[in-house]
């Protein structure tokens, strides 16, 4: 609150206004890492399987835009879940917005998952530093494996990791799903999405799904 009791959002705390500028700043040198990364990879190297490439763009960001960071917030503070899952933790840019509106909340809990080891305890480092940390379960691993151990219900998730892999994850997380939890994938003009985004917008399997037009696109679904 301020001085005229005008309520504050977390995303305006210091620490974590001064963590995101940092982080997005930094992934402005995404393309030049990504360049600097593919020049260095032995002749006719292809990271294949899902270890490989977190392995290999341990460096990039890979972030959201500020403005979807800020669509993610409002909807956490609208949904009011007790429970936010997140694919693809990367260095946490994501993770720090919907820990912030679970903040504002006053109640719930983030879970977020990342295969990238070297990610994950950087991100760890983050969460601690803006406060955020007890809000905030990193599970480090693939997905498939550590988000099989999800328990209670699920009210948000987003899914922002390999796009390959969104569907599976979705898969296994749909049994927890509340009516009216709210799904989100990012890049929806990625051609690894486009089994996910069949299986969303096909409203036999569940879901009433949308496409919110910021930066690459968010796919929004409700569960019905």
């Amino acid at each position: 609150m301020t001085s005229t009791g005008t309520a504050v959002s977390t995303l305006e705390d210091p620490r974590v206004a001064s963590a995101l500028d940092r982080m997005f700043r930094q992934a402005e040198g995404d393309e030049a890492t990504s360049s600097r990364i593919r020049a260095a990879r032995p002749e006719g190297f292809t990271a294949t399987d899902p270890q490989e490439q977190a392995d290999a763009n341990a460096q990039v960001y890979m972030p959201i835009s500020a403005e979807g960071g800020r669509l993610l917030y409002n909807l956490v503070r609208a949904a009011r879940p007790a429970t936010v899952v997140e694919f693809g933790t990367s260095f946490g840019i994501s993770t720090l917005h919907l820990a912030a509106a679970v903040r504002d909340n006053g109640t719930g809990r983030v879970i977020s998952t990342e295969l990238s080891a070297a990610k994950a305890a950087a991100a760890r480092r983050t969460f601690a530093e803006t406060g955020l940390d007890g809000l905030i379960t990193v599970l480090e691993g693939d997905a498939r494996e550590t988000l099989a151990e999800v328990d209670g219900p699920v009210g948000f998730v987003l899914l922002d990791g390999w796009k390959g892999l969104c569907l599976p994850v979705l898969r296994l997380l749909e049994p927890h799903l509340t009516p009216g939890a709210l799904v989100v994938a990012d890049d929806v003009d990625l051609e690894d999405l486009a089994p996910y985004l069949d299986h969303v917008r096909d409203t036999r399997n569940g879901y009433q799904s949308v496409t919110f037009p910021v930066e690459e696109g968010m796919e929004i679904s409700c569960r019905l």
